[in-house]
């Protein structure tokens, strides 16, 4: 299955020699073609120049730490479709916390498996692919969510979503009425059959709450074990 990378470009942003290399020859070998970069002002710079199909960042860099990167890039309309992953230190969990808030995809902490990161990069880059699912528009109250343009609309007015977020939203609406456990998510939106840290959903649940607005009271938690959109006239 690596013919399915070939051709998509990677940029890898880390200081550590080591690491980097190791990484890129993961990726590599995996049928991805690598862009390297040692600080953060040249990673912001080639993602910008070269609008790979993922950036792997770490958060711990020279010149611009990876949040300033990853928060420059989701603030530009011109990258902030590029997908993230944020590579990090167990220490630096309310750091990883503010890069999943600032629009990151995944993270993956250190030590890492380069073989876990390699599932990871496809994961995110496959979910951030539209789906050319026929012509798919599903509604709820005033969320209206578009597969075919990937587009979302709450209460009429247009609303950015990260790839991640959009496809989140789209499986509990497809799904509404039915809770939909944290490690089930993780499975069928993210990709992961074995669980990870799910704290992963919440943060994005949370950030598809906010850009909801008002329409956020349809996502219901269900405490202790995941979320569900609730049935039209279910609320409250």
């Amino acid at each position: 299955m690596t013919t399915k990378a070939v051709g998509k470009t990677v940029l890898v942003a880390e200081d550590e020699e080591d690491v980097l290399l190791l990484v890129a020859q993961s990726l590599q070998q995996a049928g991805f073609a690598v862009l390297k970069a040692a600080d953060g002002q040249n990673a912001l710079r080639q993602a910008r120049q070269q609008a790979p199909a993922l950036v792997v960042l770490d958060l711990m860099l020279p010149v611009m730490t990876g949040l300033e990167v990853c928060r420059e890039l989701k603030q530009d309309p011109a990258t902030r479709h590029i997908p993230i992953i944020m590579l990090t230190a167990k220490a630096e969990e309310v750091d990883r916390i503010v890069g999943l808030e600032l629009g990151a995809d995944d993270y993956i902490t250190k030590p890492f498996s380069p073989r876990e990161l390699v599932l990871r990069t496809k994961s995110v880059i496959r979910r951030s692919v539209p789906q050319a699912e026929a012509e798919d528009i599903l509604k709820h109250g005033g969320i209206e969510v578009d597969r075919t343009r990937h587009r979302v609309v709450v209460n009429g007015v247009p609303v950015e979503f990260t790839a991640t977020e959009f496809n989140l939203l789209a499986l509990l609406l497809e799904r509404r009425g039915r809770v939909q456990s944290r490690n089930t998510l993780l499975n069928d939106v993210w990709g992961y059959e074995n669980s990870i840290d799910t704290r992963t959903v919440d943060t994005h649940i949370r950030r598809v709450r906010e850009k909801l607005g008002d329409a956020a009271d349809c996502i219901e938690t269900i405490r202790g074990f995941g979320y569900r959109v609730v049935d039209a006239g279910s609320a409250g």
